[in-house]
This record gives structure tokens, C-alpha cells and sequence, in this order.
């Protein structure tokens, strides 16, 4: 059989067009990953050599994935002549990963050695952190973050320290956040990075970009090796990359780009959606290739999310449809409080996961790993862990500390990176206190301002104390040129044995080992078994890249894969069964059976920051991304009042809401057609899409002609009361809603005026 059969019609078409410019607009589970496989291994199986093909993606988790499939492919289907094991010939993975493979190529073109390090994020923020104290300016305005955020955002744009110095806007919106020292902090960044022999993340585009551009020679050889260039995601690329591609697809066009223009949501990392609305502009004669099917969701799900999203102006017309069955609408349901939505979320993920035939679906038993809580923000995930603490649910944070940021993992790799690259600053400055050698803050201050008044490496300083005119004593002096003599030796090690020799060696000789193993603490035993899996990490790596055919493989390239790793290649040795919470940001290219979207509320979803159009319609955008993760059910709720920021905030539902076609939406746990799930909780209950303009904070007006006065109520009109948050009033009336079936209070609040306020939440005292 023909391994294209798999594919349906579109997509089959889609994979064998390979010659030119090909726009592929991939819709919400549609089979993208699939599609991009595919066409891969079709030009593999038509004698394209793997080496001539560049992938790039924007995990390692999807390049691996993709890369697997190609191999069983190519080793278990007689329709490839080619070598079994050529797959992995294939340039295939992040632009990072690309980027850094090549730079270490040709790194002295840019005046880098082959060893320069990789600083992650904590390492850049370090390092500012450390200028920005140089500077002496306000360390609650300069917040490590915020700078390297603003500073990254200039680099995705190609500015470089100098040209932000002469920008007006950018020094005008500096003037404005307070930060009028930003540009010489960006200027300084970036020589001690150089001074490090060091790139950050973006400098590994940047850098990449600046190699084609300079040097003709290498951009020839590239585009002559880069026969078909292939992005995925392609509408999450920003300016910097929308560059590298274009460059090296330049000869022969032949360039296909995947991605969805509805599920870009990552503006704020500088990602343009105008790079995947404008390909067929850039290239008049692409062809275009819609996948519309989608076949992760029902079709309830699909169609309510497609009346959502084609409110957005901006977008590459097209209407996703599911074959699956029709399933149950959406669920939307409003409490008091954020603390009564947790409630509500946590009781449902009760009943869903009761051992039960009765709140099955397809007598398939939901386990806890099928439902995923969703949030704007990570603020909101405190009321739901703490409900789901409290009834004993397990749960996992998506995104959460990750094993190569824990502390005693990022030790033992600061040694492994100060080793290869004795000029990495802050590796050293990390470990030269642990284990404990007598070198303490007060040495190491002088030890940099030594450094930097004489233009040399910390660890050289170090090593010739007297020489550079270090102002130390004898015995510190020692000390001193101990340290820079071991990682002396360290150096010449990592030049002669593989990663996994080298690691364990290392951490024997400098004493980590024996540290961590004289801490019997129950923590200090876990940062012990962590140590040693890293080492199994190295050890598996070294066997992996032997079978793949590498001999030798040095430590920096084991440091290079764990630099890039990225948010969805981390969580994955976790294999308890557990309910997911996490940002709608991170939740992208992740599906599950159940899902629920807290927060459906005005400034919050969407953020109150976002009020241009452009701003407004990305974050409809991310309503879509997060609705299109469930498979089966999704609920959305919204909460009447949250504490924000310290206080006490009254909301409206979110103006989404009324984007979402009626028919799709089950307002307040009313049941849906054949649904045998669990009623939701009830209060507040709201009656339809059009009552939700209408409820638009705690003090909502009943709807004339639909009430009746309570007689038998602990509370009557003239009453005096109190409210934990309104203060003092007297009661108007008591009276039943009968279009939300809600028993109602209405008070005249002696500060607050009159609100109306639902009887069961309210939590009155008397007066």
C-alpha cells in the first residue's frame, strides 16, 4: 500500500507539490504535523538527498516526533530505496538548534570561537541584573525581565545597540516606562556577551543573519545545500526569521511554509501574523493549500469555535468542519466569585473522574490526565490549586521549574560550561562558591572590576591575580589561581573524552559529588538523585548520537541541547496521572478530552492591556487556540468578582461571549441534547446570550415582569444589613428571578447606592 494513502485528498495534494513556493493553511487539528511529515519523507522516497532538506520548527518535541515517523518510514517500507538510517542526514529542528549548529561552523567569521556558550534566559537576566546594579539605577524599575524582554524585542526587529541609541520612538517610550539608562544597559549587554564568548537566544538568529549577509561564501554554500526549505508555525515566526528563511530559500523558492493564521498568539515574543497573511505576496505564485477538516474535535466544538473566529477581520478566509459526532454543546456557566468558579471546576473534575458508567463518554472513563484547566493568566492558577489540594485531586502546573533550571542542575552544567568556554562569566560566577572553597562575594567583586578595567575573563584574572594588579591577599591569591588551575585542567579534559566521561569526572574532582552527598536532608537527597540523572541524561545522549553513527561527542554539544530545550519539552518525565493547569499560551499544539477556560471576563480575558483592533483580534485569537484544545467538552465560566492585584475587582463576562453563535452554547448547566455527563453547578444561572450584556457586574438589574416577591426569607425590606465589601444598607426587596430561577436581594447600600445581589452569595450581617 502506498504510505500516501493515509492521507486524504487535500492532504495528499499538498505533500506531493514540492517544487516552488507552497502555502499550506493548516486549521485546528487538522493533521499539519502530519502533513509536514509527509511531504518530508515524499521527497526522501523521490531521491532527494536528507541533506539537502531543512525542517524548522519551534520545538524539539515536534522535530523529534516528526523525525521518528520519518524513520519508520524509510526503515519499514519497501517504497524507499534509499539508506535506511539517511534520515538522519536531515536538517530538521528549532531555528535555534539550526542556528547554533551552523554558527559553530564558521563562529570565528563573527569573531567567536566553536565553544562559545549559550546563555538561557536566567543567564541573561543575571547578567543584566548584575549591569544594571553597576548602574545604579533603580532595580524596581530595571527588572531583569522587563529589560531583557525590551532588549530581546529590539534584536527580533534588528536593531542593534547603536541604532536603539538614535531611535526616538524607542528612547521616547523609555523616557516614558522610567528607563532612560536602556540603551547604554543594551550596549553593555551585548559587549560582555562578546567579552563571554557568549550568544543569547535571539543572538543565535541575529548572528546566523548577519553570517549569511557578510559573508557571501557561506550564504552560496547554504543555499546550495537548502534545496527545500520547510517552516512549521510559520505564523509564529517574527522579523529575524521571516529573514533567514527568505534568504536561504532564495534561489530555487522551493519554500513551504505550515501555520494557521487563526492561532497566532505570541505578539508579544515579536512573532508577526503579516508573515503568513502576505507569503502570496512575497511569492505570487505559491499555491495554496487549505486543510479544513479537522479531526480532533466534535463538531459542536469545531463550529462554535469557527463563529468565534470569523468575527476577526485579518485572516486567511476558511471554515473548518469535523466529521465526528455532532457531541455536546458548550458549557458556560458564571459564579460570584473566583473562589465559587474553582468550586465549580473541581466538582465537575470529581464527578467526571467517579468510577461510574454513568459520566462516561463512549464507556471510556475520564482519568484525570484527559482534563486541562486553562487561564489568561498564572495568577488565576491559585484558586484552582488550592480547591484541588483541598479535595485531594492531582495536578500539575504546565511550564512549572523545569530539571535543567533546578539549582543543582544548573551548577554542575555552569563547570561543564566554564570549562569549554573559559571566558562564560557567569558559569563561573555560579559556581565558584560551591562547593564552599574560601572565595567569597567581596573577592569576586574585586575579581570583576579587576576584569573589566582590564578587558579580560574573570577566570583569567583569577589565574594571574598578582599580574593584573588584583588587590588580594596571599592566601586568597592561592586561593585564587587553585580554582583557575583546576578549570585549567577541566579545559584540556573536555578536549580529550567524550560528554559522559568528561561530566563524570568533573563533578567528581571539583567535589560536587561529595558535597551533595554529605547533605542527608530529604531535599538534599533529591539534589543528589537529580545530579546523577543528568549524568544518565549524558550517558544516553553520548549512546544516542553513537548508534546515529557520531563517534565522538564533545560536552558542548550535550550543552547546546539542553540550552534549547523549550517549554513543551519540559514536564515530560512526568508520568502521574495528574489534571493539567496552564496558561492558553502554553496550552498551544496540546489537546485533551475535557477542558475548562476560566476567567471569561472583561480585562482579563481579554487583558484589559489589549485595546488597539490589532491587539483585540489576537486575543480572540487565543479564545479560539484554547476552545480548539478540547476534544470532547469544553466549559467556560467567568467570575463576578476577583481579587486583582490586592483588591477586590467587579467584572462583565467577556465581550467573546457574544462572539461565540448561540446555538453552540449551553448557558448555566441546562442539559444538552444526549449529554449523560454531571449538571455543573447552577449559581448563578444565566438565561441567554443576550442576558449577558445585561450582567454586566454584581449589581445587575432584574429583567421587568420576571420576578416574584420571597415571603418565607430570612430577610425582608426595611431590613439593615452589612457586606463585607459594600458596607452598610437596607434591604428594598426580596424577590425570585424567574428567567435565571435565582433568589435575589436588592439593597440600598448607604455609600455604594443600590445593588442587587444573588441571596445565596451574598453573606449578609446584620446591621
Amino acid at each position: 500500500m502506498d504510505f500516501l494513502d493515509q492521507l486524504n485528498d487535500t492532504q495528499r495534494e499538498a505533500v506531493m507539490n514540492t517544487e516552488g513556493p507552497s502555502l499550506i493553511v493548516a486549521g485546528a487539528g487538522s493533521g499539519k504535523t502530519r502533513v509536514l511529515t509527509y511531504r518530508i519523507a515524499y521527497l526522501l522516497q523521490q531521491g532527494v538527498p536528507a541533506g539537502n532538506i531543512l525542517a524548522l520548527t519551534f520545538t524539539n518535541k515536534a522535530a523529534r516526533e516528526m523525525k521518528e515517523r520519518i524513520g519508520q518510514f524509510t526503515m519499514h517500507n519497501s517504497q524507499f530505496t534509499m539508506d535506511a538510517a539517511a534520515y538522519r542526514y536531515l536538517w530538521m529542528g528549532t531555528f535555534h538548534s539550526i542556528c547554533a549548529r551552523l554558527l559553530r561552523r564558521d563562529a570565528d567569521k563573527l569573531g567567536f570561537t566553536r565553544d562559545f556558550t549559550i546563555y538561557d534566559t536566567t543567564d541573561s537576566k543575571s547578567l543584566l541584573k548584575a549591569i544594571c546594579k553597576e548602574r545604579g539605577v533603580d532595580e524596581k524599575v530595571y527588572k531583569p525581565a522587563v529589560v531583557l524582554g525590551r532588549i530581546s524585542m529590539a534584536k527580533n526587529n534588528l536593531i542593534t545597540p547603536a541604532q536603539y541609541g538614535m531611535n526616538r520612538e524607542l528612547l521616547q517610550a523609555d523616557r516614558e516606562a522610567r528607563m532612560y539608562e536602556l540603551a547604554a544597559v543594551y550596549e553593555i549587554y551585548q559587549s560582555r556577551l562578546r567579552a563571554a564568548n557568549a550568544m543569547d537566544f535571539d543572538d543565535l538568529l541575529l548572528n546566523m543573519l548577519k553570517l549569511i549577509d557578510e559573508h557571501p561564501d557561506v550564504r552560496e554554500q547554504l543555499q546550495t545545500m537548502f534545496r527545500y526549505v520547510l517552516v512549521d508555525e510559520y505564523q509564529d515566526t517574527n522579523y529575524v526569521q521571516y529573514c533567514l528563511v527568505s534568504r536561504l530559500a532564495e534561489p530555487q523558492q522551493n519554500i513551504c511554509v505550515v501555520g494557521d493564521d487563526a492561532q497566532s498568539i505570541y505578539s508579544f515574543r515579536g512573532a508577526d501574523i503579516r508573515n503568513i497573511l502576505n507569503f502570496r505576496q512575497q511569492y505570487p505564485n505559491a499555491k495554496l493549500f487549505k486543510l479544513e477538516r479537522n479531526y480532533r474535535s466534535t463538531r459542536n466544538i469545531v463550529n462554535a469555535a469557527n463563529s468565534l473566529i470569523h468575527k476577526n477581520t485579518h485572516q486567511i478566509e476558511k471554515t473548518i468542519f469535523s466529521e465526528k459526532e455532532e457531541g455536546d454543546l458548550l458549557h458556560l456557566n458564571a459564579y460570584m466569585d473566583d473562589r465559587a468558579e474553582a468550586e465549580g471546576v473541581a466538582s465537575a473534575i470529581v464527578q467526571f473522574t467517579m468510577h461510574n458508567s454513568q459520566f462516561t463518554m463512549h464507556n471510556a472513563q475520564y482519568t484525570m490526565d484527559d482534563i486541562a484547566i486553562l487561564y489568561r493568566t498564572n495568577a488565576q492558577s491559585r484558586a484552582f490549586e488550592g480547591e484541588l489540594r483541598k479535595r485531594n485531586i492531582p495536578y500539575r502546573i504546565y511550564g512549572g521549574t523545569s530539571f535543567y533550571q533546578r539549582k543543582e542542575i544548573k551548577d554542575a552544567l555552569g563547570y561543564f560550561r566554564l570549562a569549554v568556554n573559559p571566558r562564560d562569566n557567569e558559569a563561573l560566577l555560579r559556581i565558584v562558591g560551591f562547593p564552599g572553597r574560601g572565595i567569597g562575594d567581596t573577592t569576586m567583586r574585586k575579581v570583576a572590576t579587576t576584569a573589566i578595567e582590564n578587558h579580560l575573563p574573570y577566570l583569567e584574572v583569577m589565574r594571574v591575580p598578582e599580574e593584573t594588579g588584583l588587590e588580594v591577599s596571599a592566601a586568597t591569591a592561592k586561593r585564587l589561581r587553585g580554582f583557575a588551575g583546576l578549570m585549567g585542567q577541566l579545559q584540556q579534559l573536555s578536549e580529550e573524552t567524550d560528554a559522559y566521561t568528561f561530566a563524570e569526572q568533573t563533578l567528581r574532582v571539583t567535589g560536587v559529588q561529595t558535597a551533595l552527598a554529605l547533605d542527608t536532608t530529604a531535599e538534599g537527597i533529591d539534589r543528589a538523585q537529580n545530579v546523577q540523572e543528568l549524568l544518565n541524561a549524558i550517558r544516553e545522549f553520548v549512546a544516542q548520537r553513537a548508534e546515529e553513527g557520531i563517534d565522538y561527542t564533545p560536552i558542548t554539544d550535550f550543552l547546546s541541547e539542553v540550552s534549547l530545550q523549550t517549554d513543551q519539552d519540559e514536564n515530560l518525565a512526568d508520568t502521574t496521572e495528574r489534571v493539567t493547569l496552564m496558561t492558553v499560551h502554553a496550552a498551544k499544539g496540546l489537546e485533551f478530552p475535557v477542558v475548562f477556560i476560566g476567567g471569561m471576563e472583561e480585562n482579563l480575558f481579554p487583558s484589559q492591556f489589549c485595546v488597539k483592533p490589532g491587539e483585540i483580534e489576537e486575543e480572540r485569537r487565543l479564545l479560539y487556540v484554547a476552545i480548539t484544545r478540547a476534544k470532547e467538552r469544553c466549559y467556560l465560566s467567568y467570575a463576578r468578582q476577583r481579587f486583582r492585584n490586592g483588591q477586590m475587582a467587579f467584572n462583565s463576562p467577556s465581550r467573546f461571549l457574544k462572539d461565540i453563535d448561540r446555538q453552540f452554547l449551553e448557558i448555566g448547566g441546562r442539559e444538552s441534547r444526549e449529554s449523560r455527563e454531571p449538571r455543573m453547578p447552577r449559581e448563578p444561572r444565566i438565561s441567554s446570550i443576550s442576558s449577558i450584556s445585561s450582567i454586566s457586574s454584581i449589581s445587575s438589574v432584574p429583567v421587568s415582569g420576571a420576578t416574584s416577591e420571597i415571603a418565607s426569607s430570612v430577610w425582608k425590606a426595611g431590613d439593615r444589613v452589612s457586606h463585607r465589601v459594600f458596607g452598610e444598607g437596607t434591604v428594598i426587596r426580596v424577590y425570585r428571578d424567574e428567567v435565571t430561577e435565582n433568589d435575589k436581594i436588592e439593597i440600598q447600600f448607604d455609600r455604594q447606592g443600590t445593588k442587587t445581589l444573588l441571596l445565596t452569595h451574598a453573606r449578609l450581617e446584620r446591621g
